[in-house]
C-alpha cells in the first residue's frame, strides 16, 4: 500500500497492510534523537504522515501591526515575539514553552474587538494548496490541511479568563472574535475540498483532564454550529473528505455532536482521559481514532515493555489490522520521554501486522 492507500483505508475500516503510525518531538527531543538515530526521526520510522500547504496572502499583502497592541515590547528578540494572530509570547527559558500576552484582553467596548485586525482569507491563493496536494498524492501520501482552531484562538486574542466571562455574561463579544475565525477556517475547508484534500483538520482543546472546560451545551450553542458550518464548506466541494478533529482532555460529552456535524477521525484520545474501548463501542465504524498512546504515562513513565504491551494489546483489542486505528502519541513528545520508549513504540506497531 501507499501511504495514502493506507490512510483511506484505516480511516474507511478497511484492512490495512501495517497499522499506520506518526509521532511529533519536541525541538529538544527532535534533537535528541536525530543524534541517536543519525538521520530525521520521521525518515526513519517512515511515519504516516500527509502532505498540504495552505492559502497564501495575494501579492503585495501586508500583515498587520500588532506590535501597537504590545507597547513597551521589542518583537523578534529572544524573549518576546508575536504571532500571526497578534498574540505576544514572552520566553521565560523554558525549553519551547511561552506566556501568552493576549492583545484584547483589556477591551472595554465591543468595538475593539469589531476592529481587531484578522485579515479575510477571502481573496488569498489556493495555487500553492492545490501543487501541495498533487505533490502528496504523486508521492502517494494523503493530502491533508488544518483548517485553524476557533475557540483556542479566540481565548488566546481576548485573554483566557476574559473571553469565558464574555461566553457567560456578552455572549456577543464572545462571537466577533469567534466569527473572525470561523469564517477563515470555512474559506480554507472549501479551497481544500475543491483541491481534492483526502482529509481536513480541525480542533480546538475544549476539555481538561476530567471534563469540559464549560457546560456542553454552552459548546453545542456556540461552537458547534460554527464547526458544522466549516465541515459543510468543505463536504459542498468534496462529500467524501475526511474530517480529523483534535481535543486534549475528557470530550465524551460531545462525541455524539461531533459524529454529527461530521467528524469522522477522533484526536488524541487520551487513554488517561477517556477509554478508547468504550467510545469504539458506542461509534464502531463511524469514529477512527489518531493517537491512543499516552504522552502522560506510557511514553515518559512506562519501560520499553510497558510501551510494547500498551501497543499491542490496545491494537488487538480494536482489531487494527481492520483499519479504523492510527497510532501516536497523543500530544507532541516532551523532553523527559526516552529515546528506547519512541523507538519501542515503533517497533510495537510494526509487529502488529508483522
Amino acid at each position: 500500500m501507499t501511504k495514502r492507500e493506507r490512510f483511506l483505508a484505516f480511516a474507511n475500516f478497511e484492512p490495512v497492510d501495517r497499522v499506520p503510525r506518526h509521532a511529533g518531538f519536541t525541538p529538544h527531543l527532535l534533537d535528541k534523537l536525530t543524534a541517536h538515530l543519525g538521520q530525521d526521526p520521521s525518515q526513519h520510522w517512515d511515519m504516516d504522515t500527509g502532505g498540504g500547504a495552505g492559502l497564501q496572502p495575494p501579492e503585495g499583502f501586508v500583515p498587520p501591526d500588532y506590535s501597537v497592541y504590545h507597547p513597551g515590547q521589542t518583537h523578534g528578540d529572544d524573549s518576546f515575539t508575536i504571532d500571526g494572530n497578534g498574540c505576544g509570547h514572552i520566553n521565560h527559558g523554558f525549553y519551547h514553552f511561552t506566556e501568552y500576552i493576549s492583545p484584547l484582553a483589556g477591551a472595554t467596548r465591543i468595538e475593539e474587538l469589531e476592529d481587531y485586525p484578522i485579515p479575510s482569507r477571502a481573496d488569498w491563493l489556493a495555487g500553492p494548496m492545490e501543487k501541495a496536494a498533487a505533490e502528496a498524492h504523486a508521492a502517494g501520501r494523503h493530502a491533508q490541511i488544518f483548517a485553524g482552531h476557533m475557540y483556542e484562538n479566540a481565548w488566546q486574542v481576548r485573554g483566557y479568563i476574559p473571553f469565558l466571562e464574555d461566553l457567560l455574561l456578552k455572549r456577543d463579544w464572545a462571537e466577533v472574535v469567534l466569527d473572525k475565525f470561523c469564517d477563515n477556517n470555512a474559506i480554507v475547508a472549501e479551497a481544500a475540498g475543491k483541491a481534492g484534500y483526502d482529509c481536513l483538520a480541525t480542533g480546538d482543546d475544549v476539555a481538561n483532564q476530567n471534563d469540559m472546560m464549560f457546560q456542553p451545551d454552552l459548546w453545542r450553542e456556540v461552537m458547534k454550529p460554527r464547526w458544522a458550518k466549516v465541515i459543510a464548506a468543505a463536504r459542498a466541494q468534496k462529500p467524501d473528505i475526511h474530517v480529523w478533529y483534535h481535543s486534549d482532555g475528557n470530550i465524551w460529552d460531545i462525541l455524539d455532536d461531533l459524529v454529527e456535524i461530521g467528524i469522522t477521525i477522533l484526536n488524541p484520545v487520551q487513554p488517561e482521559c477517556m477509554d478508547p474501548l468504550a467510545i469504539r463501542k458506542r461509534f464502531g465504524t463511524r469514529l477512527a481514532f489518531d493517537g491512543c498512546i499516552g504522552t502522560q504515562t506510557t511514553f515518559p513513565f512506562g519501560s520499553v515493555e510497558d510501551m510494547h504491551t500498551r501497543v499491542r494489546d490496545l491494537g488487538q483489542a480494536l482489531d487494527a489490522s481492520k483499519g479504523g486505528l492510527m497510532l501516536a502519541p497523543t500530544h507532541v513528545l516532551e523532553p523527559e520521554v526516552p529515546v528506547e520508549n519512541v523507538q519501542a513504540f515503533f517497533e510495537a506497531c510494526d509487529a502488529l501486522t508483522a
